[in-house]
């Protein structure tokens, strides 16, 4: 349950008393301290953490949890938010999370401060050669990154010869270094335990990312690995490293927030902490679906026990209505990005303007549609956390 009637009518009070009365993303500031303070935790002993920007997608957000991690490493994901993190903190180490068209490297350099520090994500020969060429045009060293295939199959080096020549084309270029490796592994979390499954995804990567280390260079001294990126995780995996044999740093963004999609085994000790909270415009009795009404002795196919209509501001978000309990989006209607039907049993207490509490599914997205993050401090809004502009 992500909250008690207590805790939702605090909820409700703040956004009252803060003159809100539209839909709005609430992240519990509490909330969030805690979810860090659990993170922080689990982290072994020498372990880095590297904030993934496009879960967080705020840059007072990024720097609240800056300050209570004390990194200085973000991953990011396109290239209007590798400039705006570049301009805006330029101590931040920032490595791509997927590779990209050589072209948005090139528009990069055209646009970010000269001490920007980046590191360029490549998962084939062909796409290194890109960016060796890019090199020599603007006369500019690159640090490169390799991704590489640990067992989600999207993509990456194979830890094969092909690694193994690429590496050695690096060693020998004085227009860019080797550092690192990134091995992503969020299917390993979505293995049924069951047949050993879950274990056997586990091995594999492992295995995996250990042979491409080996054809890297990466274990031939262990100063060596020191300095370099050896990076893995998300926020579904990263309770799955006591330490850092394999990797020196981890990923994850959306399990501080916790979205639905985070609600696993693995995360059960994290709290949901995002929240939107849109206003209920209309409050029915019955439920009339157009159509139905020219349809003699059929009605509409409903929960069992709904008998009350509520039309909130707003909908079709990736979320799922958490409170008041029991309300259920009316599929047969169709949902609306205008005004979402829910259907609730007639006990539901709820009132026209009151609002409704709903969960992300995810963050990444999500957060991008609603201007302005409210920041609940357990008492009343405290802050408005601007987000990035809406970016792919």
């Amino acid at each position: 349950m992500p909250g008690s009637p207590t805790y939702f009518a605090k909820l409700q009070t703040a956004l009252v008393e803060a003159g809100i009365a539209q839909p709005t993303l609430i992240i519990d500031r509490e909330r969030l301290d805690s979810n860090i303070a659990t993170f922080n935790s689990h982290l072994p002993t020498g372990m880095g953490y590297r904030i993934v920007a496009k879960s967080l997608p705020s840059l007072p957000l990024l720097s609240h949890i800056r300050h209570k991690t004390g990194t200085d490493r973000m991953m990011t994901f396109n290239l209007d938010m590798l400039l705006e993190i570049a301009h805006a903190m330029p101590d931040v180490k920032q490595l791509l999370g997927k590779p990209m068209p050589v072209a948005a490297a090139r528009a990069f350099y055209r646009h970010a401060p000269p001490d920007a520090a980046v590191q360029w994500l490549i998962d084939t020969p062909e796409r290194l050669d890109q960016y060796l060429a890019l090199a020599a045009e603007l006369s500019v060293h690159l640090d490169i990154v390799f991704e590489i295939d640990v067992g989600l199959h999207r993509g990456g080096f194979p830890a094969d010869e092909s690694i193994r020549q690429a590496w050695q084309k690096l060693e020998a270029s004085n227009r860019a270094s080797f550092t690192g490796l990134m091995g992503y592994e969020p299917h390993i979390a979505k293995m049924p335990e069951k047949h050993g499954l879950r274990d056997k995804a586990r091995t594999y990567a492992r295995e995996t990312y250990e042979a491409a280390k080996s054809l890297t260079g990466c274990t031939e001294t262990p100063e060596n690995g020191q300095f370099l990126t050896l990076n893995t995780a998300g926020s579904p995996t990263y309770r799955l490293y006591p330490d850092t044999s394999m990797a020196n740093e981890v990923s994850a963004g959306s399990v501080l927030v916790k979205p639905t999609d985070f609600d696993t085994d693995l995360l059960e000790d994290h709290l949901p902490s995002s929240f939107i909270a849109a206003p209920a415009l209309k409050v029915l009795d019955g439920i009339n679906v157009a159509g139905f009404d020219f349809l003699e002795g059929r009605e509409p196919e409903m929960p069992e026990g709904h008998s009350k209509t509520i039309y909130t501001f707003g909908g079709n978000w990736m979320a799922r209505p958490v409170w008041p309990q029991k309300l259920v989006v009316n599929e047969e209607y169709g949902r609306s990005s205008n005004q979402q039907m829910l259907t609730a049993p007639e006990g539901v207490n709820i009132s026209p303007d009151d609002f409704v509490f709903f969960r992300p599914t995810q963050s990444e997205a999500v957060f991008l549609q609603f201007g302005d993050i409210a920041v609940f401090d357990g008492e009343k809004i405290a802050e408005r956390w601007p987000v990035f502009k809406a970016s792919a």
